[in-house]
């Protein structure tokens, strides 16, 4: 994706910086050791840009991107099994621009030109999605139920936008959001079920969907400006990030929080009730626990960060590099993924 938003560095107070941790000799987790950010893989293993990162758990992570237009490259499918990172063949220049799914043999990845890709653990088989646009995000419920949303930054009506697309178990059909088109492009889509789905996208959109359908949240707007990702702890516990803009809605409604932001974030995963992490453009790397912001700003990577994930240990996960610059023909794109937790992670990549 082409921000509408470029990188602004900020020279703010910064907070919270984490403790280096120590390793075991026998290179496990350390029980004593504290919780730090470490580089996992980087430009020197990645020559395109990372932009997703999911899992069902620790040892089963998927992470997605692609050459973002730098011709000579495929787009990029990841799986790190506790041990090691595998390349997943998927072929075609369109870049992924997320990764989600129900279980580690139902996995869904979206990308450029409205591609569709399904990863069942073995084989990745291309969907037909009926649009042009860029599908930005995906989420799934199971295996008869996911849902992916898309459009054309900055372009209205003029080009395809207001892009949800639902998929039945069978096929993926389009879903028409009630009253005018408002010629958005919509960037992400999570949810607890079908029935309580968020969507996020261009302008502060945010729609909800419920047993009643689809509902426009933001009328008049709590955003200042575009919302990139949506994502949740639980049904009254939902967080929506872009820009400046850091929101959380629980049961009354929605709300504008105010961490210290070192620069523009672009991505947020919740973990636990309570504990959540952003990370954007610099190297922006926030956790909330317990009620505190934390600030890793001088911790690496320093970079740009597009996405986060959090697993079932706590341990936060954010990937990016670089998916600004314009397309360079043959030209690799650094790439990044990073980790905060105990004890590091293998960093051996293999095609």
């Amino acid at each position: 994706m082409k921000h509408v938003i470029l990188a602004i560095g900020l020279s703010l107070g910064i907070c919270g910086c984490p403790s280096q941790e120590t390793a075991s000799p026998d290179g496990g987790v350390d029980p004593n050791a504290k919780a730090a950010w470490r580089v996992v893989l980087d430009e020197t293993a990645l020559d395109r840009a990372v932009l997703s990162i999911w899992g069902t758990r620790s040892t089963d992570v998927f992470a997605v991107g692609g050459p973002l237009g730098n011709e000579g490259r495929s787009s990029l499918a990841l799986h790190f099994d506790g041990s090691t990172w595998t390349t997943i063949p998927t072929g075609g220049p369109e870049t992924f621009w997320w990764v989600y799914g129900s279980t580690s043999s139902d996995v869904w990845m979206v990308g450029e030109s409205g591609r569709i890709a399904h990863y069942d653990g073995h084989d990745v088989v291309e969907h037909s999605s009926g649009t042009t646009a860029t599908l930005w995000g995906v989420w799934a419920a199971g295996p008869s139920d996911a849902w992916a949303v898309g459009g054309s930054p900055e372009k209205g009506s003029s080009a395809p936008n207001d892009v949800v697309l639902h998929w039945d178990g069978h096929a993926w059909s389009k879903v028409t959001l009630p009253g005018t088109p408002l010629g958005r492009s919509l960037f992400k889509v999570w949810g607890t079920s079908s029935t309580n789905l968020y969507i996020v996208g261009e302008y502060g959109t945010v729609w909800h969907r419920t047993d009643h359908g689809f509902t426009l949240e933001s009328d008049p707007p709590i955003a200042q400006g575009t919302l990139f990702t949506v994502h949740g702890c639980s049904a009254n516990d939902v967080y929506a990030v872009g820009g400046l803009d850091v929101l959380r809605r629980d049961e009354k409604g929605w709300s504008k929080l105010s961490p210290p932001l070192t620069n523009l974030v672009n991505g947020v995963s919740c973990g636990a009730p309570g504990h959540a992490a952003i990370v954007g453009f610099g190297g922006l790397k926030q956790r909330l626990e317990g009620g505190t912001w934390y600030d890793d700003f001088l911790a690496d990577p320093h970079g740009d960060l597009h996405a986060t994930w959090t697993d079932e240990t706590g341990s936060v996960w954010a990937v990016g590099g670089d998916f600004l610059s314009k397309p360079k023909p043959m030209q690799p794109r650094a790439g990044v993924i990073a980790r905060y937790g105990r004890g590091s992670v293998a960093s051996d990549l293999h095609n």
